[in-house]
């Protein structure tokens, strides 16, 4: 995890030098992975903390904007942007806007959040983010098969 998170971080300082083709600052090099929401999102992983939902399970999934403002209030901006996969320099901190790619509803990491900010990571080309998701997806996905071997292999006989 550690050469990882490394690997990352190395990738994150390459992109942030990213230049237009108009020789203006691109705008990707103000959006970079948030390594706290990174390390949050896998000891949540680590402790099991994950719903391995399907694709397309988001739209339903993610905190609304209520929920957001809520849990804002009760815990405080720095808690909110460990659910935020990336941050946006040009916004505050104390700002909704500085928190972008969400993953999780403020219990669990949801895989369908993490598909959803994979793909739209592509889209837009932040592809520090884009491989910081397929990371966290890789750990769920081995989490969920490592589960069902150990269900399939509790029943067994010991005989």
């Amino acid at each position: 995890m550690v050469e990882f998170r490394t690997a990352l971080l190395s990738l994150a300082a390459l992109t942030s030098c990213a230049i237009s083709v108009e020789g203006s600052p691109s705008q990707n090099a103000s959006v970079r992975v948030n390594l706290e929401a990174f390390d949050w999102a896998t000891a949540l992983i680590n402790q099991g903390r994950f719903v391995a939902d399907k694709k397309g399970a988001w739209e339903t999934d993610h905190p609304k904007a209520p929920q957001e403002n809520n849990f804002i209030r009760d815990y405080g901006f720095p808690e909110y942007a460990k659910w935020h996969l990336a941050v946006d320099e040009r916004h505050s901190p104390n700002s909704k806007a500085r928190y972008k790619f969400p993953f999780g509803d403020f219990q669990n990491v949801h895989r369908c959040g993490l598909l959803a900010v994979k793909s739209r990571a592509r889209e837009f080309g932040y592809h520090e983010i884009e491989a910081a998701a397929a990371k966290l997806l890789a750990m769920i996905d081995q989490s969920t098969h490592a589960l069902k071997n150990a269900s399939i292999n509790s029943g067994r006989s010991s005989l």
